[in-house]
């Protein structure tokens, strides 16, 4: 693939460079590379693969641009809001780049869905935020044969590596997912805007090393990066005999990842949850109020996300201090626990159970589900 004048001109400093030159110019120009998601690590992976001449770039993404994305998704800008988020990634790649080839997925990436996918491109870009995508994209790279870049971030720290081939896999690093709840999401734990960008440039990296063969990948080992610090370390990496995907390879299709990693979808308003917690929906919560029902709105969230969004005459107990408010909590009313996605507020849920307190009730999906079904003026986070 023979590169025009304007072609030259554009990538002239990387032309130079040793290793690269017109041959490894026209491997990236070949090369098709699928960025899972256009969220905080997509974006800086997408762009610079597009800046570097990536001659095909797919973006796997089914949300849409939300204002408290915009501080770290630099692909979007405040004109993009609630724009799908392919769609304002495709303006913006090709802003940066006319050459490239932009194929935007608006969809979910699911186990019906992600070998075909997957299978049309030669590299895989982990960009996902959730245990059930990672292990889904994990396996399908291991079973169509494709390496996968891997990144990830919360609060202040990150890490990358890059699986697949003759190395290890995510698998053999995370043999199992944590418990549902043990690990905060982004929009629970909260992340640094510039983290994303700091992993994500690290993934592009990578990535663009493997096209062309440049240097030693991360393959086999585990970059941690802490930025309160500034400390980085390496850890090697080694493929596990006994994983069911890349050692005895038991896996030999996809599965239901969201069961797999303990999420499921939400229930019917009304069913018991774990330990006999009763669940309300927001929309049926909202029905409560007017209508003489007493009950009391408990808020296990942090004090800052509280003062983000709020429900109507509820009361900030964060989590951390249910079993030191037990006592001070009325018993002659229904408690309707609520967090951010209904994790928190089930554990809050369950503490106040085994404090003899019987009408409990744990709202599905947080104040972020309120937020879509009820009311959309309040805030998502």
């Amino acid at each position: 693939m023979a590169l025009s004048l304007e072609e030259r001109q554009r990538y002239a400093r990387q032309l130079s460079l040793p290793g690269v030159g017109a041959e490894g110019q026209e491997q990236l120009a070949a090369a098709r590379v699928l960025v899972i998601g256009a969220g905080g690590l997509g974006s800086p992976v997408a762009m610079y693969l597009a800046a570097a001449g990536v001659g095909t770039l797919g973006i796997v993404d089914f949300d849409t641009v939300d204002r408290s994305n915009l501080h770290r998704q630099l692909l979007h800008g405040t004109t993009d809001v609630g724009r799908p988020k392919v769609e304002s990634a495709v303006d913006a790649l090709h802003e940066i780049n006319p050459h490239v080839q932009v194929h935007a997925h608006r969809a979910q990436l699911t186990s019906a869905n992600a070998l075909s996918l997957l299978g049309d491109y030669d590299v895989v870009v982990d960009g996902s935020d959730n245990f059930p995508t990672r292990y889904l994209v994990n396996d399908a790279c291991g079973l169509l044969g494709r390496t996968l870049v891997y990144g990830s971030v919360q609060r202040f720290e990150g890490q990358a590596s890059v699986f697949g081939g003759d190395g290890p896999c995510y698998r053999c690093l995370f043999r199992e997912p944590p418990p549902p709840g043990l690990v905060p999401s982004c929009a629970e734990a909260g992340v640094f805007g510039v983290m994303p960008g700091l992993i994500g440039l690290v993934q592009a990296t990578e990535t663009i090393k493997l096209i062309v063969g440049l240097g030693t990948s991360l393959r086999g080992r585990l970059m941690l990066w802490d930025v309160l610090t500034m400390r980085q370390r390496i850890i090697e990496l080694r493929r596990d005999p006994q994983c069911p995907l890349c050692g005895t390879r038991e896996i030999t299709g996809l599965i239901d990842y969201d069961a797999f990693c303990g999420v499921t979808p939400p229930p019917p308003a009304g069913a018991a949850s774990a330990g006999g917690i009763a669940r309300v929906s927001p929309t049926e919560l909202a029905s409560w109020y007017g209508t003489g029902r007493e009950f009391t709105v408990i808020d296990v969230r942090e004090p800052w996300e509280y003062d983000l969004a709020r429900l109507p005459g509820s009361t900030l107990v964060p989590l951390g201090q249910i079993a030191q408010a037990a006592s001070s909590l009325p018993r002659d009313r229904d408690l309707v626990l609520l967090c951010h996605h209904g994790v928190r507020s089930l554990s809050a849920a369950q503490l106040l159970a085994t404090r003899g307190f019987t009408r409990l009730f744990n709202v599905t999906g947080g104040i972020d589900r309120w937020s879509t079904t009820v009311d959309a003026a309040v805030p998502r986070y």
